[in-house]
């Protein structure tokens, strides 16, 4: 169990390494539900192309809805988007900061499928054998075609070897190949292109300014932080708010409890265990006041200003500088003790 704790507070610590460890899982994870998912080309027409691309573009859109799923952070994002705006005002780059570190992670899963559908080349094959034209396959003819219906149904057989028809004058090894030929190469340009741009975005980052992009970053972290933080805080307030409710209750009962039963005294918190629940009260003692206090976190969350001294005198750069470098003179006391 402890093993299991550390585990768990140590992924709570690294937050971030865990996302992206998700997103790994998750996009191995696709990639072996494709290996293991059975492709039925329905063989046609009309029906191959809304197959193929439904293989392409759903299990992908999939994927991308459970990578902000997975990303506890949407929340977050979706809360201090709505919120109003009180006496914090919102930052609209903090919040494209958070929706693109979201979006990165979450597109990591759908790339790995759609490259691994394309360079297999299954649904590429059945969802555009129907538009093929037999005159690119060159001296990969056998015979005369047949008519334009029959040549549709027989171009959207060529996925499936069982019913492909051998006498119709075409070939469909050769189909079959130029259409994994052109699936393979768009995936592998697909590949390219993804790789491309993930290298510009890390490559170009530093590029930019670095004070924008760092306050971006802090400030995000700031709000997810923020959020855990008033989260642990109201679980403590929660868990000493129904203590002390508890031992108030036993202690008006503890007449009715104790009669007849002279001997019995029932357990009671001691002085320190009361004196620390209260404290994690922070004066809010009843439902009222609470309510009114959550409803003010979310109407009107506090200015980020931990300066409690606001009335004091504001002092200059230079005068902040030699108060940070001032030491104060050290009083050393010295004590003789003799014994006699």
């Amino acid at each position: 169990m402890d093993k299991f704790r550390m585990i768990f507070q140590f992924l709570q610590s690294n937050q971030e390494s865990f996302l992206n460890g998700m997103c790994g899982i998750l996009a191995l994870a696709s990639a072996q539900v494709y290996s293991a998912f059975e492709f039925a080309c329905p063989c046609l027409p009309g029906y191959n192309l809304l197959y193929g691309l439904g293989i392409l573009a759903v299990p992908p859109l999939v994927l991308f809805l459970l990578g902000f799923v997975l990303n506890n952070s949407v929340s977050a994002l979706a809360e201090e988007w709505r919120r109003p705006a009180g006496q914090r005002a919102k930052d609209g780059a903090v919040l494209r900061y958070m929706f693109c570190s979201m979006g990165q992670r979450a597109l990591i899963a759908p790339v790995v499928w759609l490259s691994v559908t394309l360079l297999d080349g299954k649904c590429f094959i059945c969802a555009f054998s129907e538009g093929l034209d037999p005159r690119t396959l060159g001296t990969n003819m056998s015979g005369p075609l047949p008519a334009q219906p029959q040549l549709r149904r027989l171009l959207a057989t060529v996925p499936c070897k069982d019913i492909f028809d051998p006498r119709a004058g075409l070939s469909r090894e050769a189909a079959y190949r130029y259409l994994r030929c052109l699936s393979q190469a768009l995936g592998w340009c697909f590949v390219l292109v993804m790789t491309f741009l993930a290298f510009l975005v890390r490559a170009m980052r530093p590029c930019f300014t670095q004070v924008a992009f760092l306050k971006t970053k802090y400030w995000s972290h700031y709000i997810d932080i923020e959020r855990k933080l008033f989260e642990e805080t109201c679980t403590e307030h929660a868990k000493s708010f129904a203590k002390v409710c508890i031992q108030q209750f036993f202690e008006g009962m503890q007449d009715e409890m104790t009669r007849g039963y002279s001997h019995y005294q029932p357990p009671r918190l001691s002085d320190t265990e009361v004196g620390e629940e209260q404290e994690k009260l922070f004066g809010i003692t009843d439902c009222e006041n609470m309510n009114k206090l959550l409803k003010n976190w979310h109407k009107c969350k506090p200015p980020l200003n931990v300066n409690t001294n606001t009335g004091a005198q504001q002092t200059s750069p230079a005068s902040n500088i030699k108060l940070n470098n001032w030491t104060a003179p050290r009083r050393q006391n010295v004590v003789f003790y003799s014994k006699v």
